[in-house]
């Protein structure tokens, strides 16, 4: 299912990076001085980076490296992506998105950390969900489903109940383990078979009704 689609549900679960906000450029540049460093071209690198937390992607990049010095580089790499706020934009029609969710059930799933999370949606105009999952919420890193499992207890929901909007491979495939159904947002999405498609937030349409029940037009 692609473009010209309609979808029920009675939460969302919303990701940041790449759905929210557009902070591409700031994860190429960082992640590129990271793979200069460990000589891993920049391509395999962002091929496994895009929705995991840091530490996660470079356990998978580099197997046998000891789990102190990735998170030791995560630390590191989080302290410096928070002080970027050159670029950080809001993907197109995630003001009017978040417009139209503001009084429904709804909660930000996101491997970024509480600071990071705050400075990336401050910096792009969008108001941050009163309910966050984030890196310090969960003890494994997208693909695996706690997240997102997370999200929908918060919001007193079944997993059936919800819809995910995610970007990349880790999350979609963290959306399907947890039994849900995803909106994939962006060009990267379309690849993992996302239960819809949309390049971008333009193409959505939200309406509630009284009984509780979200309805997500997708547009062509």
């Amino acid at each position: 299912m692609t473009a010209d689609a309609t979808l029920e549900a009675r939460g969302l679960l919303l990701d940041m990076d790449s759905t929210l906000v557009n902070s591409e450029a700031v994860v190429e540049f960082l992640w590129r001085g990271w793979a200069e460093e460990h000589g891993l071209p920049i391509a395999e690198v962002l091929a496994v980076a895009h929705g995991r937390q840091g530490w996660a992607t470079m356990a998978a990049l580099l197997p046998d490296r000891p789990v102190e010095l990735n998170h030791a580089d995560n630390a590191r790499m989080l302290e410096q992506e928070t002080g970027i706020v050159d670029g950080i934009v809001p993907v197109p029609g995630a003001p009017e998105f978040m417009a139209a969710v503001a009084d429904l059930p709804h909660a930000l799933v996101t491997s970024a950390n509480i600071p990071l999370t705050e400075k990336r949606m401050g910096a792009a105009g969008l108001p941050l969900p009163s309910i966050r999952i984030t890196a310090e919420s969960v003890s494994v890193s997208k693909p695996h489903p706690e997240g997102f499992l997370k999200g929908a207890a918060e919001l007193g929901l079944s997993p059936d109940d919800c819809i995910v909007f995610e970007d990349s491979e880790a999350g979609i495939e963290a959306a399907k383990s947890a039994g849900m159904r995803v909106i994939g947002v962006g060009p990267r999405a379309i690849a993992f078979t996302p239960t819809a498609h949309v390049r971008d937030l333009t193409q959505i349409r939200i309406q509630a009704a009284p009984t509780g029940l979200i309805t997500i037009n997708v547009l062509p």
